[in-house]
């Protein structure tokens, strides 16, 4: 026999949840914010947290300089500030997109490796610094976008007719196409007649934060910004996809246009990352679990959150990366693999057992 709820009950379950959700979503913005203070004062020169603030407050607030010697400042202002920027601006950005495109394709297994968007963006910038001998950030930030819609463009082409493309072919269309674009990739650099610039690209590949330029941070931290903005307030379109496409349909939703073009949102937020700090897995596949588990399935709620997650694992990983072996640095991709292929067989694991 079915129970059903009564109105007042849903109503308080729905702000009971919305009390979780924002409870949540302060206590990882708080979370961050430590995260990013320690971030700063972690290294081969260790930075005291009190110095690490006040610097901060100099160049954020002008709260005035204060007693610290000139080479905190320059370590914690023009080294290690835009690095922790750019890691948590780029985890956010990839935790994020793999929600979205979970949802998109209904596969809980989904991130931008699975469907060739990190490949995509990674053929651009080593067509650009292999072929075309390098460039400039903006060079590089408009060649992995065009590899990434490209990428998912051609997914969508290869998993065949809008009304046989499920969320299975999908996936094989993305596997498909991203092997293609590794093998591609793969062959630029072997057929380079530059053996520092093939090197650069297979580390960049790996994922690296050790060089930050500025103009890359900006346009990562204005795709971040906006994406994420503009997918909170149509959070309620992903709601309908995720639930199916008749679910979708009865709710005034053309699934198909809306699929694609959020499809190719999400590869813009992902190229321009991608061009920043490279190849970096597991965020977009194991934050948004994890999410889910915090505050439920509404997208509404598990966007913010999976943002701030991905935020702070990203620069938890990175701050690995730079000081475990220092002064050689790990790429940071090394890091998220080694942390996020054991955090997801636990949850494979325990989901099994439910």
């Amino acid at each position: 026999m079915t129970v059903r709820s009564t109105p007042a009950e849903v109503v308080a379950s729905v702000r009971r949840s919305r009390r979780r959700s924002t409870t949540v979503v302060a206590a990882l913005l708080a979370a961050t914010g430590l995260a990013a203070l320690a971030a700063l004062a972690i290294g081969p020169v260790p930075i005291d947290p009190a110095t690490v603030a006040g610097v901060l407050g100099d160049h954020l607030l002008g709260t005035g300089q204060g007693d610290w010697p000139a080479s905190a400042e320059q370590i914690v202002w023009a080294t290690r500030a835009p690095r922790v920027a750019m890691a948590l601006v780029a985890g956010a950005v990839l935790a994020v997109a793999g929600v979205m495109l979970q949802a998109l394709v209904r596969n809980s297994l989904a991130d931008p490796y699975l469907l060739g968007l990190n490949s995509g963006a990674s053929t651009g910038v080593a067509l650009v610094v292999l072929v075309a001998g390098g460039g400039s950030a903006l060079l590089f930030s408009g060649a992995a976008l065009a590899g990434a819609i490209g990428a998912v463009l051609l997914v969508l082409l290869f998993a065949g007719v809008a009304h046989r493309r499920g969320p299975f072919r999908l996936v094989l269309a993305g596997l498909a196409v991203g092997y293609a674009l590794n093998a591609a990739t793969s062959f630029l650099v072997f057929s380079s007649d530059s053996p520092e610039a093939a090197r650069s690209v297979l580390f960049w590949l790996l994922g690296s934060l050790a060089t930050v330029q500025p103009l890359a941070l900006a346009a990562a931290s204005v795709a971040a910004v906006i994406g994420i903005a503009a997918l909170v307030i149509i959070a309620p379109l992903t709601d309908a996809l995720a639930s199916g496409d008749d679910s979708a349909r009865s709710a005034g939703i053309d699934p198909e246009r809306t699929r694609i073009g959020l499809m190719v949102g999400v590869s813009a937020m992902v190229g321009v990352t991608v061009a920043a700090v490279g190849g970096v897995g597991f965020i977009g596949l194991v934050v948004p679990h994890l999410a889910r588990r915090l505050v439920g399935g509404r997208h509404r709620a598990v966007i913010p959150v999976v943002a701030l997650l991905g935020a702070i694992l990203l620069l938890a990983a990175d701050t690995v990366a730079r000081t475990a072996f220092a002064p050689q640095e790990i790429p940071v991709g090394v890091i998220t693999g080694v942390i996020g292929a054991p955090f997801l067989l636990l949850l494979l694991r325990q989901d099994s057992r439910a």
